[in-house]
């Protein structure tokens, strides 16, 4: 196929540098698990519009209404080593301040923002400027979208603890590597708008998803993923390259997960209007109006609630919430 992802060196070099420069101010690298202990920001319960909408979650007021920075897309701990129930969202910043994810504790209700960051071999950071629009937690790493540029790729046992507060952050979350976007033989290149995780195979998959007009190209396409590793499988030579691709996508798409080969995918129609939910094939949608809040991003499915995550980006009208996949039956 034309369009591929060739992966980029790692930076375990820069990373080790960083977590060494972190020590001498008493930080370094911490991993995971004293993160989860360390999260002093509270969710609230809420309510929010949509039909579709089960259960409700707002943040503190002051990222509730932030107008600089926008929430985009989700993921959730569902066969990870992590046993409690937990979520991370993505931000981007529209003030170039970079890029974060939020660890949410669905238990506690606690929560923390987390710096994306690019390591240098000095010990220094620049924030990763990337949308962000979509996320996968797929064993010990953290696939993120980065639109024309591919797909960036963090392990979370690299996450370093800052007691500086680098940027107004505790915590930072390095680039480990980077799976750089390609087209060959004139194909336009895919826009990495929103990833999401399908498992319904026997072996998982990612799923991809570009977000455009009804004049632009609007498609959906399917990456190996390799179940033990977390990594993106990819050919003898070393090239990851789709599975499938569907050119059909619908129009303001803002994330697409699939369960048992039915996709569920989010669309949003502005800042006011309530959201819609397709459902089925591509080319073939079913289409299920004011099912969310205005403003709906990415979403994750979680089989062992049966329950699709997602979250909605307007400043005075930002929910993480949960819809029932039987809402959405036939």
């Amino acid at each position: 196929m034309s369009l591929q992802l060739t992966r980029t060196a790692e930076n375990a070099a820069e990373i080790e540098a960083l977590g060494s420069a972190l020590a001498s101010y008493g930080g370094g690298r911490v991993g995971l698990a004293p993160l989860l202990a360390d999260l002093p920001q509270r969710l609230r319960r809420s309510v929010a519009p949509g039909r579709a909408v089960a259960r409700t979650l707002t943040w503190e007021r002051a990222d509730a209404d932030d107008p600089t920075w926008f929430p985009q897309g989700v993921t959730n701990s569902y066969r990870t080593e992590v046993t409690r129930e937990v979520l991370m969202v993505s931000w981007y910043s529209k003030t170039g301040l970079g890029a974060r994810i939020s660890v949410l504790d669905l238990v506690t209700h606690r929560y923390r923002h987390v710096l994306l960051v690019a390591p240098s071999a000095s010990g220094d950071v620049t924030p990763v400027r990337v949308h962000a629009g979509g996320i996968v937690w797929q064993g010990p790493y953290l696939h993120v979208a980065a639109t024309a540029r591919g797909v960036l790729t963090f392990r979370l046992d690299d996450l370093l603890l800052d007691t500086r507060e680098t940027h107004g952050h505790r915590y930072l979350l390095p680039v480990r590597y980077a799976y750089e976007a390609d087209a060959l033989d004139g194909t336009e290149r895919l826009r990495y708008s929103f990833l999401s995780l399908d498992r319904s195979g026997p072996e998982p998959a990612l799923v991809v998803g570009e977000y455009g007009s009804a004049s632009q190209s609007r498609r959906l396409a399917r990456f190996g993923l390799d179940a033990v590793t977390g990594t993106l499988a990819a050919g003898p030579d070393g090239i990851t390259r789709p599975l499938r691709i569907d050119e059909s996508g619908q129009a303001r798409m803002q994330g697409a997960s699939v369960v048992d080969g039915r996709y569920f995918v989010t669309v949003s129609h502005g800042p006011w209007g309530l959201g819609s939910v397709m459902t089925g094939l591509p080319g073939s949608f079913r289409h299920h109006r004011w099912a969310t809040p205005m403003g709906p991003e990415d979403l994750c499915y979680h089989a062992s609630t049966d329950m699709f995550w997602s979250v909605s980006e307007h400043p005075g009208r930002r929910w993480v919430f949960a819809m029932e996949r039987s809402y959405f039956s036939p």
